[in-house]
This record gives C-alpha cells, structure tokens and sequence, in this order.
C-alpha cells in the first residue's frame, strides 16, 4: 500500500490533539493513522523541549521537502568549484556562497544543496566516511556551533546577578526595529583557561563588529574596551548600547557619560533580546572554538577575525557585507 502523505487538515487536528493533551494513539485513531506516523509527525516538526506543533509550518516543510525531492544540481566548472573550495576555506556557509557567487562571478548561479552535495561527492558514499582518492575533504569548513541543534532560546544561560541600570523596557522601539543606525550590543566571548576574553560589540542595523582583548572580566575593564572602541565612531554612530545582567557591565554611568549614549541591561536570562551579539558570537567561535585560551591568541589574530566577520557577506543584506552596508548607510569609513 501506497504512504499517504498528511494533509495540512489533519496536522491541525494533531495540533488540537497536543493541546488537549491527548495520547499519541487516541490521536493516531481519530485520524486512521498508525502511531508511528503521529509520532514521528511530531517529532519532525515539534522540539521536544517545546512541544510546539504548528500545522502550517509543517504543511511548509513538507511540500519543501518532496518539491526538492530528486533533484540534482552539479558545480558547472573548475571556476566555481574552485571558488567554493577557497569561500568555505574563507568560512562562508554554503547559503552565503550561494548568494554572493552571482556579485563576484556574473552570469553564474548556485544553490546552496549544490554546494553541499559538491562536498559529500568528496566522501564515499557512507557521508562520514573516508575521503575518496585525490579528493579533498570539505566538511571541516561546515560550521558546526553544537554537537546538537538547541531550540532557540532554550539553552541554559549563566546565572548572573542584579546590578542597577536602564531596563531594556525603557529602550526606544526604533532600536528593535532595525530602521535607524547606530544601536549596539555588548557582551563578552570567555576562556575556562584563563581570565582574559573578548569583548564584542555589535551594530545591530549592519552587523558590524568590534571585538577587543581584555585580561578580565571586571567592570573596569569591560568599560574601558567599550570606550575605547565606540569613541571611534562619531555621535550619531553610537546611540545606544544593551549588554547583560552581569557584574561586567556595572559600568553603564560612566559609559553613558563618556560616550553620550544611553545604556540599556536586558533581563537576566533573556539572551534572546541580544539576539544579533548571540549569533555573532557563534560565528566567533568558528574561528575560536570553546577550549581556546585567548592568551595565546595575538591581537593581530583578533584583527584578522573581525575584519573576516565585517566582510562575510549576510543574507538579510542581499549578501552585502556588514562593512559594505555600514559605509553605504552613512557614507564613513570604519575608524579605530
């Protein structure tokens, strides 16, 4: 007998059924499936730590997946494997070659799946397995943040205490809208073999990054790097600042006073609401993985990381860089 697949109709009387906390087989009953297929409907589409099923998102991913089906797509020449092979070297993801192949070499298109199929052709059928004869082995550039994948937002948080400062329910709407520039996020890349990190800064608009070196994680310290960095920007180009809870940023007077911002702390355990300093530290830890001592890593290496992450082309700009999309907006240079 031929598998029928699910209609969006009966996904949402799946999600009616987890609402009403209804057992995986009355559920499979009332719709003539087999619990099994209920199961790993749910499964599929709803985390576990979550238990969110959404019909319609399901319904999408469904037809995504079987409209995909079967297809193939092949690198078209030596030209653009090679420039795959030297993009993913580089660090860009498959999506963010795929989307800036058209801008560095015109008249040319990929999908980011044939950027992926293009690596495991190097491997023998197994997928991780052994690298074919005079093959090179690819999938070291895949950037890989988790052994796992973690829902968003449900990933435990460090417990920090409470220090005194501007909510982040204070903070202008603009801010969270994305229309204007010169909003930031602050927050820190530790070491568990030394005291010294990295403070990070994040332009929420463009994306763009400054990241410093600093020997500890105290007040004093954090406050001076984020001085440092953001006088180099004029006024209009540093409007507000939002960091964390921690004791690390119990500088915010003396930041707002030096800097003429305004300096917002968001709510302990809500790394979400500093969602765009979150993902840029993710991509930091491609380049220096959890483990790494920051003693050992020079300030010339830092550079190098930031400048990297200034000019990795993003999605949400069209592939434009963070760097590229800072100097169109307001017409500067990056200083300092």
């Amino acid at each position: 007998m031929q598998y029928r697949q699910l209609s969006i109709e009966e996904r949402e009387k799946i999600q009616l059924g987890l609402w009403a906390k209804r057992s995986i087989r009355d559920i499979s009953k009332e719709l003539g499936r087999s619990p099994s297929t209920i199961s790993r409907e749910i499964d599929r589409h709803a985390p576990a730590v979550l238990r969110r099923y959404t019909p319609r998102v399901a319904q999408s991913c469904a037809e995504k997946n079987r409209s995909s089906r079967g297809r193939t797509e092949r690198l078209k020449n030596d030209t653009i494997r090679t420039y795959v092979s030297a993009k993913l070297k580089d660090g860009y993801s498959p999506e963010q070659i795929a989307g800036r192949l058209p801008d560095d070499h015109p008249g040319n298109s990929i999908s980011h799946e044939a950027v992926y199929r293009f690596i495991y052709e190097q491997i023998h059928q197994s997928g991780y397995g052994t690298v074919k004869p005079g093959r090179e082995d690819l999938r070291m550039y895949l950037k890989r943040r988790h052994k796992r994948r973690v829902p968003t937002g449900t990933r435990g948080c460090q417990k920090v205490g409470r220090i005194v400062g501007r909510s982040i329910d204070d903070r202008p709407v603009e801010v969270e809208t994305r229309l204007t520039i010169g909003h930031w996020e602050g927050d820190s890349v530790v070491s568990k073999k030394s005291l010294i990190r990295l403070n990070t800064l994040v332009e929420r608009k463009t994306g763009l990054v400054c990241i410093t070196k600093i020997p500890n994680g105290t007040a004093y310290e954090t406050s001076k790097a984020v001085c440092a960095r953001l006088r180099g920007f004029a006024p209009h180009l540093r409007r507000t600042l939002t960091v964390d809870n921690g004791s690390e940023n119990a500088g915010g007077k003396e930041i707002e006073r030096m800097l003429d911002l305004e300096h917002y702390l968001a709510h302990p355990y809500h790394s979400w609401e500093r969602g765009t300093n979150e993902n840029t530290n993710g991509l930091i830890r491609w380049y220096f993985p959890k483990g790494t001592d920051f003693a050992t890593i020079s300030e010339d290496m830092i550079r190098a990381v930031e400048d990297a992450l200034n000019n990795r082309p993003r999605k949400r700009h069209g592939y434009k860089t963070p760097l590229e999309i800072f100097t169109q907006l307001q017409g500067v240079a990056l200083e300092g």
